[in-house]
């Protein structure tokens, strides 16, 4: 499973949503997460994931997390 498939799925089951409609270049705001959402994501990416995720502006779509993922995991 890619980075970003397992942030998809950690997305979906936070929203109760189906994971094949979160695109790469979705947002948090396109799928109805609000800042206390995110937060909890982070929290459920970084112990999925093993890294740690810097909330931060930049971040703007699911494939921006992805990388930042990866660039941790080299």
């Amino acid at each position: 499973m890619t980075t970003f498939e397992t942030i998809a799925k950690l997305i979906a089951e936070t929203k109760d949503i189906d994971a094949a409609t979160i695109k790469p270049e979705s947002t948090f705001a396109d799928m109805g997460l609000d800042s206390l959402d995110v937060a909890e994501l982070v929290m459920n990416m970084e112990d999925e994931l093993g890294v740690t995720i810097e909330i931060s502006p930049a971040l703007k779509t699911i494939q921006d997390v992805a990388a930042l993922v990866d660039e941790q995991k080299k």
